[in-house]
């Protein structure tokens, strides 16, 4: 058999389907994510907390409504994460990406869980398009192997009529020794299919533009995003009542909960200096991509489709100012997902 030059030749179909249930799965997600915490906090979610904790299994799990909602809150938050990661690991599933299959299978675990925010049929749906990944006939096309064919029922033999003779048993032709016997026409079905090689794409030596621009989008952002991490520093460290009136003006429950204004400005530092080693890491994944490092461009696809839901959960919620990033970061994906962009990371140099 010649060389395989196309990574979604024979893909079944069980893999187009998961892949694209994946892709569409999860922008809805991140949709109902979206305008479940653009109405978390208004008066009927209130009152259906309340309602919630008034009986059981509310009553038992010792919440109130605030620490209800922040839980909410926080399961929405890691589901649009997840699921904004998972739909672009769904487009290089279809690609014929084993890593991103295992990835998206780790994924699916949050996403079911914390997905019942949303209703949970949603994410169910992204949860079983991971699990078809798994199953015969997907696991051997990943494998690059032909999957096991059913054995054909045996025929019961058709009775002889007595007044027929039967036909005399004709010996095989003869067969040297030590030589493979002759096969039918075609391939023998236990022979396994090659799994697309990177010699099989053309060969590129010179760099997409895509590449360069989404790195250049990736440093762009990060060092704004940096910058305003920086600022909220220092704002931090001179004016820290303003942050804490912002905070009780916000939540005036919050003393009544044990929580401190202590307790809140160590949790502001903690998630500004979290939110700036992201900010490098990206930085960095940027560079090795440069470097044409594949795993790097996939860590930095998955890394931007996360920021993207960030910001998108943080828009929708009065942060207008996230509205930048969340461009940038959807321009990262668009460009690191064009077709010579990935022809350039499979093939060989020359």
């Amino acid at each position: 058999m010649g060389r395989v030059s196309d990574p979604n030749a024979g893909r079944p179909r069980q893999v187009t389907l998961a892949g694209w249930m994946l892709m569409a799965g999860s922008a809805l997600a991140v949709l109902l994510v979206a305008d479940r915490l653009a109405g978390l906090h208004s008066l009927e979610s209130r009152q259906a907390v309340e309602q919630f904790l008034a009986r059981e299994p509310g009553s038992g799990l010792g919440l109130d409504v605030d620490g209800t909602l922040s839980l909410i809150r926080t399961a929405a938050m890691v589901t649009a994460g997840c699921a904004t990661a998972a739909g672009i690991l769904g487009y290089q599933v279809l690609r014929r990406s084993r890593s991103a299959r295992v990835a998206v299978s780790v994924l699916a675990v949050p996403i079911f869980l914390t997905g019942m925010v949303t209703g949970g049929f949603v994410t169910s749906v992204i949860a079983a398009s991971a699990a078809i990944l798994w199953l015969q006939p997907a696991r051997a096309w990943f494998d690059g192997t032909t999957p096991p064919e059913k054995p054909a029922p045996v025929a019961a033999p058709a009775p002889v009529p007595a007044q027929v003779p039967a036909p005399t048993q004709t010996s095989a032709p003869y067969q040297p020794y030590g030589q493979p016997a002759a096969q039918p026409y075609g391939q023998p079905y236990d022979q396994p299919v090659p799994a697309p090689s990177a010699a099989a794409y053309p060969r590129t030596a010179q760099r997409p533009r895509a590449v360069l621009s989404a790195c250049v989008l990736t440093w762009i952002a990060t060092a704004l995003t940096l910058l305003g991490l920086g600022a909220s520093a220092v704002v931090l460290a001179v004016r820290s009542d303003v942050m804490l009136d912002e905070a009780h003006r916000q939540n005036p429950d919050l003393a009544a909960q044990g929580v401190t204004d202590q307790m809140l400005i160590v949790a502001t530092y903690v998630l500004i200096g979290g939110i700036g080693l992201w900010c490098v890491g990206a930085a960095v994944l940027a560079f090795l991509v440069l470097r044409r490092m594949a795993w790097a461009r996939i860590v930095l696809l998955v890394s931007a489709a996360a920021a993207s839901a960030a910001c998108l959960v943080g828009a929708a919620v009065g942060a207008i100012a996230l509205l930048l990033p969340l461009g940038a970061s959807v321009a990262t994906i668009a460009l690191l997902l064009r077709s010579e962009v990935g022809l350039w990371f499979t093939a060989p140099p020359r």
